[in-house]
């Protein structure tokens, strides 16, 4: 026969007792360290840095409190500073001395930026120095690329891209990073880089970079605002997730060897999604506009700074970044060593 089934009584019982209480382990600080699945290491963020000709002060941004552009004579104070917080890695940015409608002073021997790599090379030897490798700070247009006709055209672009990396790697960049988002981009540098005798210097790809809102303060910084039009020809419309995908595809298919999302926050899912797809590290840039915008908030008392930078490096990292780029690394590097 079937089992009986108790009768029912006019009201409910007691709820069952839980069986998993994860709040067991939430209980102390102690607790939460002990069993905290994702950390943001020092190791892991890259500090980017503007780069100037000339002398006199550091200038500041105004849009990003906090940042300014170097001037290259105080870069190797800079590097053995960064060395001495725990800072791993730099990517710099040129600030082009003199401007023409090619950008030739991008791959000038004697430019800013493989002067500033010099000087950081020389000064902390142990730092990885990365560079930004486009043409918008150094073209008259503002744009990324050559323009012919009113158009940027790709593949002329491309060329000279290849010999910005190469006057890079020939003052000792670790790593070059196309940000142009040129179609073929990164086997043009791959091509040149190897024909120049630098096999051994690698590319961070920016694959997905979005055609953002969040870029304006940097452009302020670099003074890289196109003079018309605007980047959606070449860079990427942020409605598309499939695409995003594809062009970090044909960048490792190029010869990258580490690819990049931008910007990180609000690319969070395809972070997740390339980090499910791909073996090769993976970067995330936390723009100047997020900067800026937490900056803002804490600034106005609407958020506590330092647990807002900590959340979203956190976010991040939890997606699946190995690397991230963050003009908080040195705020991250501090609160590391005055502890909690």
């Amino acid at each position: 026969m079937p089992p009986r089934r108790p009768a029912r009584s006019g009201t409910a019982g007691p709820s069952p007792t839980p069986t998993a209480r994860p709040r067991r382990l939430r209980r102390t600080p102690a607790l939460r360290e002990w069993v905290a699945e994702t950390d943001v290491e020092l190791r892991r963020l890259v500090y980017p840095v503007f780069v100037r000709a000339g002398g006199g002060a550091p200038e500041p941004i105004p849009s990003m409190p906090g940042v300014v552009r170097y001037p290259v004579r105080d870069l190797a104070t800079l590097a053995r500073e960064l060395a001495g917080e725990g800072i791993r890695s730099v990517l710099l940015f040129g600030v082009g001395r003199r401007k023409d409608p090619e950008g030739r002073d991008a791959w000038a021997a004697d430019g800013v930026v493989p002067e500033a790599v010099r000087a950081v090379k020389q000064a902390a030897p142990g730092l990885v120095v990365a560079t930004d490798v486009c043409l918008c700070a150094y073209t008259s247009h503002g744009h990324c690329g050559v323009v012919r006709g009113g158009v940027v055209v790709n593949d002329v672009s491309c060329e000279r891209l290849g010999r910005v990396a190469v006057a890079h790697a020939a003052a000792g960049a670790d790593v070059v990073a196309p940000s142009a988002m040129m179609d073929g981009q990164v086997a043009e540098l791959r091509r040149a880089l190897d024909a120049a005798g630098h096999e051994a210097t690698a590319i961070l790809a920016y694959s997905t970079k979005h055609a953002s809102s969040f870029y304006g303060p940097f452009r302020e910084a670099e003074g890289s605002t196109p003079s018309f039009g605007d980047r959606r020809s070449y860079q990427m419309d942020f409605r598309n997730a499939r695409e995003a995908l594809f062009e970090i595809e044909r960048d490792v298919a190029e010869g990258a060897d580490i690819v990049m999302v931008k910007p990180a926050i609000t690319s969070l899912d395809l972070l997740a999604r390339a980090r499910r797809r791909f073996l090769l590290p993976l970067a995330a840039y936390q723009v100047s506009g997020e900067y800026a915008m937490l900056k803002a908030a804490a600034g106005a008392g609407v958020v506590d700074e330092r647990a807002a930078v900590e959340e979203t490096l956190a976010a991040i990292r939890r997606a699946g970044a190995d690397l991230i780029v963050t003009y908080f690394a040195r705020d991250v590097a501090r609160w590391a060593h005055e502890g909690r």
